[in-house]
């Protein structure tokens, strides 16, 4: 209890931060990379979010957060993350969130990147102009990852944005902003899955300014907390225009006073300051605005009374609070001066052939306290790393009506594709949602649909997500895992003229192949999650062999046989 009260009295403490009557610090601005090789390197370090006091973090290539990555659409680009955590048990992965990639690529929870190893996925840009982020995805690890600091934004630039008369000089008149809320407790430790993240950071600086030009400048809105919603505006309701969501560019600039973003979230917007020179403006979360059932309301309750313990302590929920000030200079030498209209054409799906379900509930429904604060399942169950929830078919386009059946709001995500909201609760869909999107705040008691197409890739064996994008609900198991299956592809059959089996399953040192009739000739190869061959070797005239894994390092793995024309796979655990 004495350690409950103390990180009460370090939260109200740090409340006192979000004033900007005190703004002290200038915002900081992470560095790019940009090319076609990426070296990130992910590392233990430490930061002074408050003078004099060192608190240990994670970060890409420094101490904090991550470089910012900018690529071009339909660039070819090998990502080399080599993961230098110290500590026991920190092993991670990076998923690209919102990159349309293969599933080895992914970077989810079975793409696993041990300590002192190297992960370099190669894969084609084929998103359009916009926002997205990169962070890790590990089994059970994300929240206390991504707080602890490895993150960074990824942005993609491409010909049809370039023809627009929009900010774009990265640091100077286009900014990044990753907003997140941090607890600490009293050995200055960031905390994980607590309701007490008081500390509001932007780029990972508590207490920010920035000073921006008199002019039209663009703003890269990332939500990057663990669980926090926040209702964007501006000093005075300063209007705004919102010019990309999530996954690319509206079809039309969308004039707007407030944003909520949803943990996952992103939206780019444009702010005019002309002629307001020696002024300061706010970018204030008008969290009082939001309604309840939001994480950060005034109020998150459970149909039969439930609350999240220690919620009603936090000082930030129902508050309006500052998140970056900024303070207006002069402009620059050429500056844009005009807000955009019209940008570019977006075409949802308008048919389906699949239509699914999926409900997002609590564990026990007879549990007032479980109606908010979990855990939760989708479809009555958790993730399973061993465990594919359902497989769907390359180039179908499918309906997803997703069902919060809990107290709280739950934003979801799907990994490899964006989608198009077709309706929310059975309503319209406002005009700054209507473009691509790959994250959906879904309210208590309600529900969306959603139209998405599986395009490009395929693979029988290596899932993508889908989850609540609220990180320690993700760590709970609110997640599931679907394969996208090419029916067209040679080689891969269902039904195989060469049967065998493998045991044990799990193994140790050893496994051993039983065919059921004497093989000629076949090529053996083990595949770990990362596509990589680990070891290979051939086989004549037995019905038995004896395969030496002793080498190999715990985790799940694909055991291949090829014989001819004919080819089979099983999955295998390596204890």
């Amino acid at each position: 209890m004495n350690a409950v009260r103390q990180i009460v009295f370090s939260a109200v403490l740090l409340f006192l931060t979000v004033d900007f009557s005190v703004a002290q610090n200038p915002l900081f601005i992470p560095p790019t990379l940009s090319g076609t090789s990426f070296d990130l390197n992910i590392q233990n370090g430490t930061t002074q979010f408050y003078p004099g006091i060192n608190t240990p973090t994670y970060g890409i290539n420094g101490a904090l957060l991550g470089p910012t990555l900018i690529v071009n659409k339909g660039d070819w680009v090998t990502m080399n993350v080599t993961n230098n955590l110290t500590g026991a048990g920190n092993s991670t992965t990076i998923h690209w969130h919102g990159l349309h990639v293969p599933a080895m690529d992914d970077g989810g929870p079975h793409q696993i990147i041990e300590q002192g190893t190297t992960w370099s996925p190669d894969f084609q840009i084929l998103n359009s102009a916009g926002t997205f982020w990169y962070h890790p995805h590990g089994d059970n690890k994300t929240d206390r990852h991504v707080s602890k600091g490895i993150a960074g934004m990824l942005i993609v630039k491409d010909s049809a944005e370039a023809e627009l008369t929009l900010p774009r000089t990265y640091g100077v008149d286009d900014f990044p902003v990753i907003v997140q809320t941090k607890a600490f407790d009293i050995l200055n430790q960031i905390a994980i899955s607590t309701e007490l993240d008081t500390a509001v950071c932007v780029n990972g600086t508590i207490r920010p300014y920035l000073n921006a030009q008199a002019q039209v400048i663009r703003l890269r809105l990332l939500n990057g907390s663990s669980s926090r919603s926040y209702n964007f505006g501006f000093t005075d309701n300063k209007s705004f225009k919102m010019i990309a969501g999530d996954a690319g560019l509206l079809d039309n600039a969308v004039s707007l006073t407030r944003i909520l973003l949803s943990p996952g979230e992103r939206a780019e917007i444009v702010l005019d300051l002309q002629g307001m020179t020696g002024q300061t403006i706010n970018l204030i979360s008008f969290s009082s605005e939001m309604p309840n059932g939001i994480y950060g309301a005034a109020t998150v309750s459970g149909m039969m009374g439930g609350t999240i313990p220690n919620y009603n302590l936090n000082p930030l929920n129902g508050a309006d609070f500052g998140v970056l000030q900024l303070n207006v200079v002069a402009p620059t030498v050429n500056p844009v001066t005009t807000m955009p209209g019209s940008l570019i054409t977006n075409a949802p799906w308008t048919s389906y052939t699949v239509a699914r379900n999926f409900n997002l509930q609590p564990d026990t429904m007879m549990s007032p306290l479980g109606q908010v604060a979990g855990p939760f399942n989708i479809n009555g169950v958790h993730f399973d790393m061993n465990t594919i929830n359902f497989s769907t078919y390359l180039n179908t386009t499918e309906k997803w009506k997703i069902s919060n059946n809990t107290g709280i709001a739950h934003p979801f995500h799907i990994h490899d594709m964006h989608f198009y909201l077709l309706n929310i609760n059975g309503g319209a869909v406002p005009d700054y949602e209507q473009g691509k999107k790959d994250v959906v705040l879904v309210m208590p008691m309600q529900y969306v649909e959603f139209i998405t197409k599986f395009e490009d890739f395929a693979d029988d064996m290596i899932p993508y997500m889908y989850h609540c994008h609220l990180l320690h609900h993700e760590d709970d198991g609110m997640m599931g895992s679907f394969t996208v299956i090419d029916t067209t592809s040679a080689g891969i059959s269902t039904v195989e003229k060469t049967k065998f089996i493998i045991y044990p399953n799990p193994a140790q040192n050893f496994i051993s192949i039983k065919f059921e009739n004497q093989i000629s000739s076949a090529e053996l190869t083990i595949i770990n999650l990362l596509g990589e061959i680990v070891l290979s070797s051939k086989i004549n005239n037995i019905n038995t062999a004896r395969i030496d894994v002793a080498s190999l390092t715990s985790g799940i793995y694909f055991f291949q046989i090829r014989a001819g024309n004919e080819f089979q796979q099983m999955k295998f655990i390596k204890q």
